[in-house]
């Protein structure tokens, strides 16, 4: 048994400047960039998040500008192979995550438990 949930939304930037990136869909989506998230460092930019929602996440990228999301998990490798039996496909497996990519071609992110509140509402994988 694990448990996942949705964790992030990350936007994908192919830019020189990630402040102004941030900047923009700080304004766009009705949030501060958190300067003071640990997240926020080198090539990524944290936004503001209220309680129980997602992690927005800026970054910046070498491949195309695009957006994709976070799974977080108790269980990375179970949680890998329960995707993977949904028709996904392992792209990429780094040191703290996993690649993966969607049978409709959409790529995202397994990752390791980020958010505050995760055993009171992920869902259970028997």
């Amino acid at each position: 048994m694990h448990h996942s949930r949705l964790c992030a939304l990350l936007i994908d930037c192919r830019t020189e400047d990630v402040d102004a990136a941030a900047q923009f869909w700080a304004a766009a989506l009705g949030r501060a960039v958190d300067l003071k998230h640990p997240g926020t460092r080198g090539n990524y930019r944290m936004l503001a998040t209220v309680p129980g929602e997602p992690l927005v996440q800026i970054q910046r990228v070498a491949h195309e500008s695009r957006v994709h999301i976070d799974i977080e998990t108790d269980d990375i490798p179970a949680e890998v192979a329960r995707l993977e039996r949904l028709g996904a496909q392992v792209v990429e497996t780094l040191e703290r995550w996993v690649v993966m990519r969607s049978p409709s071609g959409q790529r995202f992110c397994v990752v390791r438990v980020q958010r505050p509140g995760f055993a009171a509402n992920a869902n259970r994988w028997d």
